[in-house]
């Protein structure tokens, strides 16, 4: 029986062996054009499977029980349920699924409303497909992971209105000594560099990142790359800029 527009899709179940490989993405989009071609390139990306489509988030927010995706790839504009209250139900009733916003939305009225509501990333669908795939993996290792243009309108609204952005941040009264290197990560961090372009231009590892943004975080006492962002911006260690 053929699925109307707004029905689930699925994939066939698969080993348990299978399912520890590979991260598990449920797709939420209500274009199905758009749906498809993000399926496309989940599936075609090493180690990474789709394992359904929902069309709506109340959907997704049933589906995302149903199938135990490991991460979900939300649009943010969707009927019956936003996208942005989707993810806060997702993240609320199943901590351990990650949220990846995929939109064609990049102000401030949708980025912190995502991202107050627990999406660990917000990535625009003009993206190169790989820039994609790429964030997938990022916030499934939980990391924090932005469109560069989506990291400058992030980082402006907390300089103009922080109170707003980050009102459960306890300020330092200055800043602490930052590493040159830590630094530089950090700023490289708010231009929306992902972790392998960050080691790229700094010439080091993936590895050596992460340990960087964990040094940074330990130091900036706070617990994801959102709050480094932000908290890096108000204390002036990183100056965001719509250039």
């Amino acid at each position: 029986m053929p699925q109307t527009a707004h029905s689930p899709e699925t994939v066939p179940a698969q080993s348990a062996a299978h399912r520890q490989d590979n991260v598990r993405v449920l797709i939420c989009d209500d274009h199905p054009i758009m749906s498809k071609a993000l399926r496309t390139y989940v599936d075609s990306a090493p180690g990474l499977e789709c394992v359904g489509e929902a069309r709506d988030g109340e959907t997704a927010v049933e589906m995302s029980g149903q199938l135990d995706p490991d991460i979900v790839l939300m649009d943010l504009h969707m009927p019956t349920m936003s996208g942005i209250e989707a993810t806060r139900l997702i993240r609320e009733k199943f901590s351990d699924i990650s949220v990846l916003a995929v939109t064609t939305f990049s102000t401030e009225l949708y980025v912190i409303p995502a991202l107050r509501a627990g999406a660990g990333g917000y990535f625009l669908k003009d993206s190169e497909p790989d820039q994609i795939i790429e964030a997938i993996r990022e916030v499934h290792e939980g990391a924090a992971v932005f469109s560069p243009s989506v990291a400058r309108q992030l980082l402006v609204a907390v300089k103009n209105a922080p109170a707003q952005v980050a009102t459960a941040l306890q300020r330092f009264p200055e800043a602490p000594h930052i590493p040159a290197r830590e630094l530089q990560g950090l700023e490289l961090l708010a231009t929306g560099c992902s972790n392998a372009e960050i080691a790229e231009k700094m010439m080091v590892s993936e590895a050596t990142v992460k340990v960087y943004m964990g040094r940074l975080m330990q130091r900036l006492d706070v617990r994801d790359r959102v709050q480094l962002l932000i908290r890096g911006v108000e204390l002036g260690l990183v100056e965001p800029s719509l250039s």
